[in-house]
């Protein structure tokens, strides 16, 4: 079913109040209604085009949405979506209660009961959501809890190795569905904020590592900083800045499999903040005896 204008499908202005909109569309509903028209298909092909107008326009947050661009006339989120309503369903629901019960207060049986699941409901839409969490958090995992735009709660577990830009799916957390119909999913997309000193490759990490110009040229043991604590690192005599160690196991843990990725540490050789006159002359005595070619420049 193509979806058109829900002003246009109720018959109201888009400066209509939110009673004109509800007026209107119990006026169609009821005229329309498969109790009314039985085996009608025209009444019911339009029944279900007013029933999804309702949807959007006389759910006053998802009326601004599709106002602002948010959302379409089918209420499927555009391009340019933030994230989407979550809420609505229980006016909807509570106009059919009103216009088609008997005065014993049952269904009147001529037809489908409007609140159960038959051809005329649907399935809730998905929902969108972003959420931002710390490097450390998607690497060891992290519980949140995440509020709806409308105020709803979402409690939220991240699993441990969780990337930047994955999504996960919350099943029937999203917006009510149709008529009796299952609720849609929330689907959370997850973004990893930037580490100062660390940066994910897959399940490896990679972080540079300072060591002082003695330590690069005597070697030795030097402490290293990973996302599970602090480990030992020799280095050997005479160890060049931009090279590369691997600390296996020491990345990230793929909860699936149980095995982890390495943690890459690049040495940095970092200058004193003043060379001073012993230092300097060493070096130039050494370099009178051992001058070498670092290689092209």
């Amino acid at each position: 079913m193509t979806a058109i204008d829900p002003y246009a499908t109720l018959g109201v202005s888009r400066n209509a109040g939110n009673d004109e909109i509800r007026s209107a569309f119990r006026k169609l509903a009821k005229e329309l209604h498969p109790d009314m028209n039985p085996n009608d298909k025209v009444a019911a092909e339009r029944f279900k085009r007013v029933s999804a107008a309702y949807e959007i326009i006389g759910d006053p947050p998802k009326r601004r949405q599709f106002d602002s661009g948010e959302i379409d006339a089918s209420g499927e989120p555009r391009h340019n979506y933030q994230h989407s309503y979550a809420g609505g369903g229980g006016d909807f629901s509570g106009i059919f209660d009103e216009m088609f019960k008997s005065h014993t207060g049952r269904h009147s049986g001529r037809g489908p009961d409007p609140r159960g699941t038959n051809g005329f409901s649907r399935r809730g839409q998905d929902v969108r959501y972003t959420l931002e969490i710390d490097f450390e958090e998607a690497v060891s995992g992290v519980k949140k809890r995440v509020t709806m735009p409308e105020g709803g709660i979402l409690d939220l577990a991240v699993p441990e190795g969780t990337a930047d830009s994955q999504v996960l799916r919350l099943r029937g957390k999203g917006s009510p569905g149709l008529l009796g119909a299952e609720p849609g999913d929330a689907l959370v997309e997850i973004k990893v904020r930037p580490h100062a000193r660390f940066s994910r490759d897959g399940l490896d990490i990679h972080v540079d590592v300072p060591v002082t110009l003695d330590e690069a040229v005597l070697g030795g043991k030097i402490e290293v900083s990973t996302v599970n604590g602090r480990v030992s690192l020799t280095l050997p005599k005479g160890t060049a800045s931009g090279r590369m160690f691997r600390l296996k196991g020491k990345g990230i843990r793929n909860p699936k499999t149980g095995g982890a990725g390495d943690q890459i540490v690049t040495i940095q050789i970092v200058m004193p903040e003043e060379v001073d006159d012993e230092l300097a002359y060493f070096f130039n005595v050494w370099k009178q005896k051992r001058s070498y070619d670092p290689g092209p420049r």
